[in-house]
């Protein structure tokens, strides 16, 4: 989340090229910032860590999100002068391209909220309408914005039971019957191939340049890290 605040600002200030990342993750709780506010939160933080997942809070907005060795997320960074004003276009171009990327797979994959998801939203990706792949929110400063997309790659049943227990100590509802995974929608699709076919889809809107981090970018984030530290830790 550090790394991805640094590259927002930069973006925003023309001071970095629009950027897109795919990130594999260890087990941990993406926070929203509504979830903060709940009284429920500090329970839900300490519930997190006894199940093995690090919490931290969110870029952008959103509800309580799930990552394990099975999830990918996809962060862009993208300068707007009116971001504000393309809040729902950014919402719309990512649910279609993630959408497509599925679809390549062999996916039955849908642009819309599913009944009783977990951090529900109009722009998740289901798969036939019936279990919820991925979810995506975001960020709007001033010259750009920051889209986050966390997609659910294998192991549904993991991300599941530990939503269960945090929605319940942050007092919302959910029904984790429809958390659901792409693996169980592709047999045999593994990280590898849906990172290929992500990448893919996000270079059929736009020509893609692979690049590493600049050492800069690092430092400002190790500064920026506590930011993201559950304020209730």
């Amino acid at each position: 989340m550090a790394v991805s605040s640094v590259l927002l600002t930069r973006v925003a200030r023309g001071e970095h090229e629009p950027a897109l990342r795919l990130v594999r993750h260890a087990p941990s709780v993406a926070f929203g910032r509504m979830d903060a506010l709940e009284t429920g939160f500090a329970a839900a933080v300490a519930r997190a860590r006894e199940l093995g997942y690090e919490p931290f809070e969110r870029l952008a907005g959103g509800r309580a999100a799930v990552y394990h060795e099975g999830v990918l997320t996809i962060g862009e960074a993208l300068p707007d002068a009116q971001a504000n004003l393309h809040i729902n276009c950014r919402y719309e171009a990512t649910a279609e391209t993630v959408a497509a990327a599925l679809r390549s797979l062999g996916v039955d994959a849908r642009v819309g909220a599913v009944a009783g998801e977990y951090c529900p939203g109009d722009f998740s990706v289901n798969a036939r309408g019936a279990v919820k792949l991925s979810g995506t929110a975001q960020r709007v400063v001033r010259g750009g914005a920051y889209v986050g997309t966390v997609l659910v790659v294998s192991d549904a049943a993991r991300v599941a039971a530990v939503v269960s227990e945090l929605y319940a100590a942050l007092g919302l509802p959910v029904d984790p019957e429809v958390t659901g995974a792409l693996a169980d929608e592709a047999p045999g699709v593994g990280l590898d191939a849906v990172e290929d076919a992500l990448i893919a889809a996000y270079a059929a809107r736009g020509p893609l340049r692979e690049a590493t981090l600049d050492p800069e970018v690092l430092e400002a984030a190790a500064e920026l890290e506590a930011r993201f530290r559950p304020r209730s830790a």
